[in-house]
């Protein structure tokens, strides 16, 4: 069953989302975790290429924006399949992916701005209701 994790910011500020899901991505990937970071659409995966490749100077993260030829340990996925991924799923969308429950882990990133702590709760509920192991992180930096 696929293990729920909260990581709840400080901060009220949206744009630090981005930035601390290339920080757990690191994590995962330096532990020996495939990762998949989902997002809306392909404009968001342009974003978040460009800012795995820059987040910080003195780290490389082989990533890739998800496509069916060749596979890297950090994809960007705006919609499709997630093909054989099943290690951790960072969900930066706006939903639930309907195929979230394939994964080992799911990792979802919460500011104090009042509409994602909004999100946050209802997909707490959801994932609650449905049995699914959940676990919550304040991040303080």
């Amino acid at each position: 069953m696929t293990r729920i994790d909260f990581y709840v910011l400080a901060s009220e500020n949206p744009g630090e989302i981005p930035t601390f899901a290339c920080r757990l991505a690191e994590k995962a990937f330096r532990s020996g975790l495939h990762v998949l970071i989902a997002v809306d659409n392909p404009e968001q995966a342009q974003q978040l290429d460009e800012l795995l490749w820059t987040y910080r100077e003195d780290s490389f993260l082989p990533h890739a924006v998800q496509n069916k030829v060749q596979q890297a340990a950090i994809e960007i996925n705006s919609g499709e399949d997630p093909g054989q991924h099943h290690g951790l799923l960072i969900n930066l969308c706006s939903d639930i992916p309907a195929w979230f429950s394939r994964f080992e882990r799911l990792a979802e990133i919460v500011c104090q701005q009042p509409g994602s702590l909004a999100r946050s709760r209802t997909r707490y509920t959801h994932y609650r209701d449905r049995g699914y192991p959940l676990q919550s992180h304040n991040i303080t930096n």
